[in-house]
């Protein structure tokens, strides 16, 4: 049984194995000019000596090794991806994307899981930013903090953390039991978080026992009080700024803000009321929020009736709902940008068109779940991909490179230049166009190469090849390095016919 495997394999191989063999002995001229060796769907090289390029795929898209420049990328989809550029000392791997990462630079290295599990390693040049950071949130906490020093947390037993979280500190023990957090000089302890607290602070002071009482006050800056949270809160801030505020809540029957600069009213919070504001003459009105909403002003119009209708503008920018959630158009304007973008149900059907006026550039990207998604760079480089069953959704660049190639049956990049490739079935039938060059195949029934003053078609993988370049013309059969071979004299004089030489190459 097993030399049957081995029979059947190395006959499966022997025509990519003489068609490799040929190409090492094609010359310095096609070398430049590039190598393609294929034998769908196990292996697919590339390389194009002039735009320094190389690119190994093995078994369709699942496995690739890719070298462009100075950028090396690497993958077994979707377990991993990586891609790395050793002179930038840069690279990045995705492991399950979105499940994990680990990524590095010359200033840090981050290793994430779900974003529950990280450890970061900064390696600045100065002292004070060397170090390590580790997080299995929320269990498990280290780092160092450039103003406290070391900490550690390990919850909900013990820990102290700093400069995290928007706290400058944070400690407890026990957790919910007891617990403490500084902020800007505020110092809060929580007992049985979150029904007993006391605030202090310089000329501060407060408690509370939530949700049936609680006060707070800092002497010039603010003073907060509840009654039953969140029946009753009355707060008055900004005490120390050029707009004192004055807010006060009956929840859900009445709530009333009054500073300086606006007002607002509001019954049955937040269904009913009106908002003024001074800056820009703005003057809003809600009737049953968010269904019937109105907003005029100099620098907001805001007209909503949901589900039927929305406009809402402002500066540099405008939005537009029809039917919600049936279609939303949206535009931004500015000196130097400009983007619209058109949407069916959301995803469903999404048009994105970018533009650089003064460059003279623009970027579209268009989508129809799950059918396609078409695209064009700045460059002028336009591409389609068909199917499309995540990307009009997720439109993540970890998503594009570690899962889209497996389900994408039909691939085209093209541009205004006439260069272009096309890819079904993951090579098992392709064609690339550049300049005067063709090279396609259709595997395993033909494959050709042309360019201004040479032609290679293969059927079978070689079992017939013809071949011409310059002025000589060859033919051979069953993979044989040999053949028949003649000179074409048609350039000569008139009447001339070709000449069969019989030279071996």
């Amino acid at each position: 049984m097993a030399k049957s495997i081995v029979t059947i394999l190395c006959l499966l191989l022997f025509p990519w194995c003489c068609t490799l063999l040929y190409a090492e002995e094609k010359g310095t001229k096609d070398a430049e000019e590039g190598t393609i060796v294929t034998f769908w769907p196990l292996i697919d090289y590339r390389e194009s000596p002039r735009d320094g390029f190389r690119n190994l795929s093995l078994l369709g898209p699942l496995v690739k090794f890719q070298q462009w420049g100075d950028e090396s990328e690497s993958a077994v989809r979707p377990l991993f991806f990586r891609t790395s550029n050793p002179r930038k000392e840069s690279s990045e791997t995705t492991i399950l994307y979105p499940l994990a990462s680990v990524e590095t630079s010359p200033e840090v290295s981050t290793f994430q899981v779900a974003k529950l599990f990280q450890k970061n390693i900064y390696r600045k040049d100065d002292k004070e930013n060397q170090g390590e950071s580790n997080m299995f949130f929320p269990f498990y906490l280290s780092g160092t903090s450039k103003k406290y020093g070391p900490y550690t947390s390990v919850f909900p037993i013990h820990g102290d953390i700093y400069e995290r979280f928007w706290r400058d500190e944070i400690h407890f023990t026990l957790f919910p039991l007891y617990s403490r957090t500084v902020k800007k000089g505020t110092t809060t302890r929580n007992y049985l978080y979150p029904f007993f607290a006391t605030i202090e602070g310089e000329r501060e002071s407060g408690f509370h026992f939530w949700p049936l009482y609680g006060e707070s006050a800092k002497e010039g800056s603010y003073r907060k009080r509840f009654v039953l949270w969140p029946l009753f809160l009355q707060e008055k801030s900004g005490l120390d700024g050029d707009t004192p505020t004055d807010t006060l809540y009956l929840f859900p029957f009445y709530a009333a803000t009054d500073s300086p600069k606006s007002t607002s009213r509001y019954v049955l919070w937040p269904f009913f009321g009106y908002k003024t504001e001074k800056e820009g003459n703005q003057v809003e009105h809600d009737y049953f929020w968010p269904l019937w909403r109105t907003v005029r002003g100099d620098n907001r119009t805001l007209t909503s009736w949901v589900p039927f209708y929305l406009e809402e503008e402002r500066k540099e920018y405008r939005k537009r709902w029809i039917m919600w959630p049936v279609y939303k158009h949206e535009e931004i304007t500015a000196d130097n940008f400009r983007e619209e973008r058109d949407r069916l149900l959301y995803f469903l059907y999404s048009d994105n068109r970018e533009f650089w006026p003064k460059d003279g550039t623009e970027r579209r990207r268009t989508a129809v779940w799950p059918l396609f998604v078409a695209t064009r760079d700045p460059r002028g480089v336009k591409s389609l991909s068909v199917p499309a069953p995540v990307e009009p959704i997720l439109d993540k660049e970890g998503i594009e490179k570690s899962w889209a190639p497996l389900w994408r049956l039909y691939q085209q990049k093209w541009d205004d230049n006439g260069d272009s490739a096309v890819s079904v079935l993951w090579n098992l039938y392709w064609h690339e166009v550049r300049g005067e060059a063709i090279a396609f195949e259709f595997f395993p029934l033909i494959a050709g190469r042309s360019g201004e003053s040479s032609a290679d078609y293969q059927f079978l993988k070689g079992l017939l090849r013809y071949r011409k370049r310059g002025g000589e013309k060859s033919v051979s059969f069953f993979w044989l390095p040999f053949g028949v071979h003649w000179k074409d004299d048609s350039r000569g004089e008139r009447g001339q016919t070709d000449t069969v030489t019989g030279n071996l190459p």
